[in-house]
């Protein structure tokens, strides 16, 4: 039979039975718009976990660690060679903290396609004299316009403007916990003392928070000139070299590669942050198993609605296979009423599904740790918006099927012979 002639005869029976083809409509929209929306709050919600970690973390870190001397004093003795050695409180080599060559070592690195950019950093234990207490801090020193671009930092700078960093001699901006307790404000002066002892004044030019508390307990952030000026290092001091990627996911093979290369220790945001991303992982696995579940539940409303349809339309079927509608004919038939649903449902599920993205990311949401959030995030992917459609047509397809072949099978005469 012809195409035309299939599509009428599964509108007819639609309408025939147009509460039930309905109630089948209104379950795949309703899963389908629960399955974005619900698929684009919780990625949109991880995204904004990993920012707080991922958009403040380099792929690849290098750096020089403290650690014991491999070889000791009592092993380059021939006295005792071959001799099995159990050395008790081994201490830490006398090693420096600071990249050797650091300079050669940059460029380098910005010669590498794969690198986005690269930032030092000087990380500097410190306290903060404040009255007769001293608070422990951090000061992290910057290349500030570097620290900018790589790593969003004028986004966590709740208060002041982190320029001032660059363009006023001597200033801080000190982490907000940090800030509550010593009771700073923007323009007072901090005055810091080293580890090695040596003291200075800071000028407060400014607030950071990133949303770790913990973080912003201890951490604040000078130029890269103020810090060396404060430890009494040369301008060619670093500690830190922060790599950024194009692609992170290349972030363990370059680690091991240029670790060998230069000679220094090197951290990738993968083994760094793995148990983060596993946690992400999950929660992602989790809304996808719940969204593919409402789809599966919808199916099975629509393969009892066609179950149904079949057992009521027996004497139709009969008649339409009597006057020479083939068995594929009739499977036709109902998976076209299968398909219908699904893509009429579908569709209007993705749309609604989207505005319920819309008015979800309306929500207000305001937290003090949060400072740069606002309303509650969503993510808008168009691939969840692929999954559901393909979803949506390949349930309800398989819901028609078996329904469908059930039907063709059907012989009239018995059908006829019964009635």
């Amino acid at each position: 039979m012809g195409i035309g002639l299939i599509l009428n005869m599964a509108k007819a029976l639609m309408l025939a039975r147009l509460k039930q083809t309905v109630i089948a409509g209104v379950g795949v929209v309703f899963s389908i718009t629960m399955f974005v929306a619900l698929l684009g709050f919780m990625n949109g919600l991880n995204q904004l976990l990993d920012g707080l970690i991922l958009n403040r973390t380099p792929h690849i870190r290098f750096y020089n660690e403290i650690k014991a001397s491999p070889q000791q004093p009592i092993e380059m003795s021939a006295s005792y060679d071959g001799y099995y050695h159990v050395i008790r409180s081994v201490k830490p080599a006398a090693s420096r903290t600071s990249i050797y060559n650091n300079e050669s070592i940059m460029r380098t690195l910005k010669e590498d396609r794969r690198v986005l950019g690269v930032a030092p950093k000087i990380a500097a234990q410190v306290f903060f004299n404040v009255g007769a207490i001293d608070v422990n801090g951090v000061i992290k020193g910057i290349d500030v316009e570097e620290e900018s671009r790589l790593f969003a930092f004028e986004d966590y700078v709740v208060d002041g403007d982190f320029l001032d960093l660059k363009n006023t001699a001597n200033s801080i901006i000190l982490g907000k916990g940090a800030a509550d307790r010593m009771l700073a404000s923007i323009g007072d002066m901090v005055q810091v003392t080293t580890a090695q002892g040596s003291r200075m004044q800071l000028k407060v030019v400014g607030f950071y928070q990133s949303g770790l508390g913990e973080l912003d307990n201890v951490q604040s952030y000078a130029s890269m000139g103020t810090v060396q000026k404060m430890l009494g290092e040369p301008p060619s001091f670093v500690t830190d070299i922060q790599v950024k990627l194009h692609d992170f996911e290349l972030a363990p093979q370059m680690a091991r590669e240029y670790k060998e290369v230069f000679g220094i220790d090197a951290d990738d945001i993968q083994t760094v942050n793995a148990q983060f991303e596993a946690g992400t992982g999950i929660r992602s696995l989790i809304s996808y198993a719940v969204g593919v579940t409402l789809l599966i539940v919808s199916g099975f409303g629509i393969y009892n609605i066609l179950n149904m349809m079949i057992y009521e339309k027996m004497d139709t079927i009969a008649i339409l296979k009597a006057i020479g509608f083939s068995g594929r004919d009739v499977n036709m038939v109902f998976i076209t009423i299968a398909l219908a649903i699904g893509f009429f449902g579908g569709l209007l599920g993705l749309m609604f599904g989207f505005l319920a993205g819309l008015g979800i990311e309306q929500v207000p949401f305001e937290l003090e740790a949060l400072p740069t959030i606002k309303t509650l995030p969503v993510d808008f992917s168009p691939k969840y918006y692929i999954i559901a459609g393909v979803f949506s047509l390949v349930t309800t397809y398989f819901a028609g099927y078996f329904p469908a072949r059930k039907a063709s099978s059907i012989d009239p005469v018995d059908i006829i012979r019964g009635k």
